[in-house]
């Protein structure tokens, strides 16, 4: 069940902040995709891209007014709908190999921690906004979506940790 909601000024600017974020994550994820040389690695970018790619879709329809339903929703679902490719930009719309691009070279690990600090910073803006928002419904959702980032933090961690790449 979608409900409609009104969202102030700053909810909506907090809300376009969040978008750009999901924006970048999906960008990053699948441009460093196609870098990684590992398949493991590959497969756990691969997967945090598409839950991105749910945010963005979430985010999208809060900034049109409409809280969606989290029932039922998997943490790490995998399916992308044809609406989270049309609220993208087409610059966004496929991801962009850079893999014989000579300006551009990150090892797996390089790669694996800018993708955990990214996380981080993204899962401390969802924190702080929970607590902007008004409607209860509002921050049960960005909650939802914080914990998702959360656990795309603990894959890079534990991929990391399981090749020996996490120095604790």
């Amino acid at each position: 069940m979608i409900t409609n909601i009104t969202l102030s000024t700053k909810e909506q600017y907090l809300l376009q902040d969040h978008k750009t974020h999901e924006e970048q994550c999906i960008l990053k994820y699948d441009n460093y995709a196609n870098l990684a040389t590992d398949e493991q690695l590959k497969a756990v970018f691969r997967s945090n891209s598409a839950v991105e790619k749910k945010h963005l879709e979430i985010i999208n329809q809060l900034l049109n007014g409409k809280v969606p339903s989290m029932g039922g929703q998997s943490n790490q679902s995998s399916q992308q709908s044809s609406k989270t490719q049309q609220s993208m930009p087409s610059s966004q719309q496929s991801s962009v190999d850079l893999s014989n691009h000579k300006c551009f070279k990150a090892s797996d690990k390089e790669m694996c921690i800018d993708m955990l600090n990214t996380e981080k910073y993204v899962s401390g803006v969802y924190d702080t906004s929970i607590f902007e928002f008004k409607n209860a419904q509002i921050r049960d959702v960005l909650n939802h979506i914080q914990k998702e980032e959360q656990k795309h933090g603990e894959a890079i961690y534990a991929y990391m940790e399981s090749k020996g790449m996490y120095s604790s």
